[in-house]
């Protein structure tokens, strides 16, 4: 789950492309003007990709060589370009970072979880940028148990994250997984709990998650391929030998599949589960018995798709068996668990999405999606009740939270929405009755709900569709033609963007502008189908959809095309290349994060991280409708002599998701071919990858940046 000296845009256009710029030359920026300042080029070597007796030219392919000086010369010339280019804005950017923080409880606090003995806390101390996780035996009043300090352990690093925390059953060790690259390839470690030392166990390349048999000595983990950092096998360690040879309990070969360890919630089960885009198939073990030949569920089958819980007798499904496009709830015998066996609970619905159930010994609760809207349904087992639990706004996110305990009847779930910070609650399903546990605290004394409005509109697509747009906006902020309003959305893999609270975004309400979120399709927003049609040979629907909401938001008045700006990430990024590249008209500025955008290219090479996996979502462009369709869109194939609206480019020279030429080469295309005078820019973080800056401040720094970008554009307009 974006935010002064006037430079006029003439000083902006290459008036010779036989202009260089040579990284060694320093300049002030303080001591020249703009004109002085150009973009940097690159070379333009022509390779031609061949395939379905076609020939696409790639001028930039060579900028996909990692290691080479002049690849990392030339992203150095686009940071420095970027800096001096943007070096006014350093105070407003100063401004944007002092209040973003200034809004943030520094010495914050999790909401305890009880779980096997002990309540389990993670912390944030003042000033400082990663969490503390630490437990207490029995009672809240115990001593305090430091796990894990990570602001110690990231010290020396530019890039540090631990994730995969998991406890062993006896409580005595703990597995953990670390990445200080930023390249998602974790290294599992082990830690003693009693002791405080480190074990030896120091296993590479992995996911960073583990699961531990009942025997306290045996850890499941996810083996990553050193290549496509595709999570490919999984293996069993023994701790009490940690430089003996991992067992190989089961590899997918199928490269289209991703393999993962997890536990039931009763923690009597080991799961292995494969994953493609559209099929799923589960393995299981009793977790007590480690050495047992792992069973499968049900044998994967095209297009079937189910998730598993354990409770009691049965293991319960949430599943699309038998065409439930919107999922269904079935359960069927431990011992007899193929589909002929299973048996309905909660049948399919055309209009309700089921996206996830939580499994107490007295109720089983639902979470629903209609219209686009959220809810959680509880169910009691002996049929003596069935009721949705009571919610307020018209647009709002809402999710189950953590409920380790099967024995419970207090459900934990997380509320907020645009106007409304997170709140973390606790719900009473025997006596219906609600707690606050904790409330998200906006700091520094300005903020007010009821100074901000939220709103829900529906845009009308081109092939009949209604497009819903979440909007939020200072109740002081007209809406009209002069308004600047700034449009995000994904659109791929079936990811939900919910209208959740954002303390950072008040920075951009709070200077007049509107934020918007357009729930386009290749999302679930609506259902099931809503993902269905913007994928595939349907993508187009998804670009189609962002540019619809964009001219309905212009067509109603509630912005123009003059202050209209758009963002994306990731395949979000693809979003904001297509669009650019069809309308580009509608958009004063854009800003592409990380953005997915030489489709074609990254399809065909099976060898580039999550490729081969990704066939269902995109599809395979070896078979030539797939390559006609996604060529047709790719941004970087698209891009054509015209003129394109501002446009701010972020990228991680590690990012293992997209890699960092992809952006690197669209960039360079822009330059050689936009007819226009407007800024382009290239911000690569060259210690980071795909999610940025790994601390919770220096993450608000580079939220700064892309603030700064879009509203020192809006001034420039106003």
């Amino acid at each position: 789950m974006f935010k002064f000296k006037n430079f006029h845009q003439s000083c902006f256009f290459i008036v010779a492309f036989t202009i260089t710029f040579a990284s060694g030359c320093k300049t002030n920026p303080d001591t020249m003007s703009s004109t002085q300042i150009v973009p940097p080029l690159v070379e333009a070597i022509p390779y031609q990709h061949k395939i379905h007796d076609h020939i696409r030219v790639d001028p930039y392919y060579w900028l996909n060589q990692r290691e080479n000086t002049e690849v990392l010369d030339y992203l150095d010339r686009e940071n420095d370009y970027y800096q001096k280019m943007t070096a006014h804005t350093q105070p407003l950017q100063k401004q944007l970072y002092k209040e973003m923080r200034g809004r943030i409880k520094e010495d914050d606090t999790s909401v305890p979880y009880f779980y096997n003995g002990y309540w389990y806390i993670t912390r944030f101390e003042e000033g400082k940028n990663y969490p503390i996780y630490s437990r207490k035996k029995g009672v809240l009043t115990a001593p305090e148990e430091v796990m894990f300090d990570c602001n110690a352990m990231a010290e020396g690093h530019d890039y540090f994250r631990l994730v995969g925390i998991s406890v062993s059953p006896d409580n005595t060790k703990v597995a953990f997984g670390l990445d200080t690259v930023s390249r998602r390839q974790y290294t599992l470690r082990i830690k003693d709990l009693n002791s405080g030392k480190i074990l030896k166990t120091q296993i590479e390349n992995t996911t960073g998650g583990s699961v531990w048999a009942g025997d306290n000595t045996h850890l499941f983990y996810n083996r990553k391929n050193e290549q496509t950092l595709r999570s490919e096998a999984v293996l069993k360690h023994n701790i009490n030998n940690p430089e003996g040879m991992d067992e190989l309990v089961y590899e997918e070969e199928d490269e289209t599949y991703s393999v993962y360890a997890s536990s039931s919630k009763s923690q009597e089960y080991i799961f292995i589960s494969s994953h493609s885009t559209t099929t799923t198939e589960y393995r299981y073990i009793k977790a007590d018995q480690p050495h047992a030949a792992f069973r499968v569920i049900q044998p994967r089958t095209p297009d079937l798709e189910y998730d598993i819980a354990h409770f009691g007798d049965y293991f319960y499904l949430h599943t699309n068996y038998n065409k439930a496009k919107n999922f269904q709830i079935m359960r069927t015998p431990i011992d007899k668990t193929t589909v002929d066996h299973w048996e309905p609970l909660l049948p399919h619905r055309e209009e309700v999405l089921i996206e996830d159930i939580e499994l107490f010994d007295q109720f089983m609760v639902v979470n629903e999606r209609e219209q686009g809207l959220s809810r959680l349904r509880v169910i009691r087992w002996d049929e003596t009740a069935d009721y949705y639990i009571p919610l307020e706004e018209e647009t709002y996110t809402l999710y189950i939270s953590y409920n380790p305990e099967f024995k419970s009847k207090q459900l934990r779930y997380v509320f907020n929405s645009l106007t409304t910070p997170s709140a973390v609650i606790e719900f009473d399903m025997e006596v219906k009755k609600k707690k606050v546990l904790k409330t998200q605290e906006v700091l520094g004394g300005a903020f007010k709900p009821e100074n901000y409005k939220s709103q829900r509109l529906w845009a009308n697509a081109r092939d009949g569709e209604r497009i819903p747009i979440s909007m939020v906006y200072h109740k002081d902020t007209p809406l009209e033609e002069t308004t600047p309003l700034l449009l995000y959305a994904y659109g791929s893999y079936g990811h939900t963007v919910d209208p959740s609270f954002s303390s950072s975004r008040l920075s951009l309400l709070d200077r007049g502008f509107v934020y918007a979120i357009a729930h386009i399709r290749g999302g679930e927003y609506l259902g099931r189908h809503w993902y269905e049609d913007g994928k595939l040979l349907k993508k187009k629907n998804t670009f189609y959809d962002f540019i619809d909401c964009s001219r309905f938001l212009i067509e109603k008045k509630y912005t123009s095309a003059q202050h209209l700006y758009a963002n994306g990430g990731s395949a979000g990024g693809l979003l904001m290349g297509a669009v650019i590249n069809m309308a580009p008209d509608l958009y004063h500025g854009v800003i592409a994060d990380v953005p997915f955008v030489d489709v074609v290219t990254t399809m065909l090479d099976d060898t580039i991280p999550l490729t081969t996996s990704e066939y269902d979502e995109w599809g395979n462009p070896n078979e030539k409708t797939y390559y006609d369709y996604m060529l047709s869109y790719s941004p970087y194939d698209q891009v054509k002599p015209q003129d394109y609206p501002h446009l701010l480019v972020t990228s991680g020279l590690h990012d293992s998701q997209v890699q960092y030429f992809e952006p690197t080469k669209w960039v360079a295309r822009l330059r050689s071919m936009k007819t226009d005078q407007k800024l382009l820019f290239l911000d690569t973080n060259m210690k980071a990858g795909h999610s940025g800056a790994s601390g919770r401040f220096d993450s608000l720094k580079e939220l700064a940046k892309k603030f700064a970008f879009i509203i020192d554009l809006e001034k420039k307009s106003s």
